[in-house]
């Protein structure tokens, strides 16, 4: 079986020679650092828990029916690079940094997710992108193919009371995944749990998240997902349209960059 390597050396490069990484508005600055891979066998049993309506739902597609035949899916962490996320870290509305970089740094992931399916392609096997593919379907608040949930299979990390995803570079970032046939060396899931990497959800430490978000919609018992949609679309996209996000959750915060446990 193949290593994570060969994908992430592809990776490495692609990142740091593609203009499109960049914003073009912003004097050029690097929208993300480089990727985090990992791989998740096609047939954990963990894809098919996802159907669980109490995880994502009967709608949710898992890979081996993206693509017969498969044997791992892919998936990526790209982190915000750090000049991104500190324009991010002032209170009040996002910056206009962080709010480009939720829009080109999405069009760059689109390019990434090609990118790695046709290099999957080129090592020999089958491979396809699902948010790329024309059975993708987003419902608005969940789509039959979750990057975080595919991220969570692979060893990338856990979610938090914020409902981002921690991993090893942090929370601020974005994620991708291709599903292939090639036989790739699984990685290990090094936590106990879907909340192992959440001070608030593990020890009831920390919160900062609460205290970052500006509309109220995250407290002690967790994120209000309504709520922090009536703000995005009500408040943020009316004031910087066509551009739109917050993140002031994901920054500023100890999970920004790191695992806030890693040193328990």
């Amino acid at each position: 079986m193949m290593t994570t390597k060969l994908i992430k050396d592809f990776l490495d490069e692609l990142f740091a020679i593609d203009e499109r990484n960049r914003l073009a508005a912003h004097n050029g600055m690097v929208i993300y650092q480089k990727p985090l891979v990992a791989i998740a066998a096609a047939d954990d049993p963990l894809f098919e828990s996802y159907r669980d309506p109490g995880i994502i739902g009967p709608d949710y597609i898992p890979p081996r029916e993206w693509l017969p035949g498969a044997s791992s899916v892919v998936s990526y962490f790209m982190p915000f690079s750090k000049p991104v996320r500190e324009s991010n870290h002032e209170p009040g509305f996002p910056s206009g940094e962080w709010l480009s970089s939720r829009i080109d740094g999405e069009v760059f992931n689109d390019v990434v997710r090609a990118a790695l399916a046709d290099f999957l392609k080129s090592l020999g096997g089958e491979a396809l992108a699902p948010v790329l593919d024309s059975r993708f379907k987003n419902f608005g608040v969940y789509s039959n193919w979750s990057e975080r949930h595919a991220a969570y299979a692979a060893g990338l990390g856990t979610f938090g009371l914020n409902k981002s995803f921690i991993t090893a570079a942090g929370c601020a970032g974005r994620f991708g995944s291709a599903i292939t046939s090639l036989e790739l060396t699984p990685s290990p899931r090094p936590y106990a749990d879907h909340t192992s990497n959440c001070p608030w959800l593990t020890i009831g430490a920390c919160g900062a998240c609460i205290e970052r978000c500006p509309s109220g919609a995250i407290t002690e018992a967790g994120k209000d997902k309504s709520i922090c949609r009536h703000y995005l679309d009500d408040v943020i996209k009316p004031r910087f349209n066509p551009l739109h996000g917050c993140g002031k959750c994901q920054t500023s915060v100890p999970c920004e960059d790191g695992i806030p446990l890693a040193d328990r």
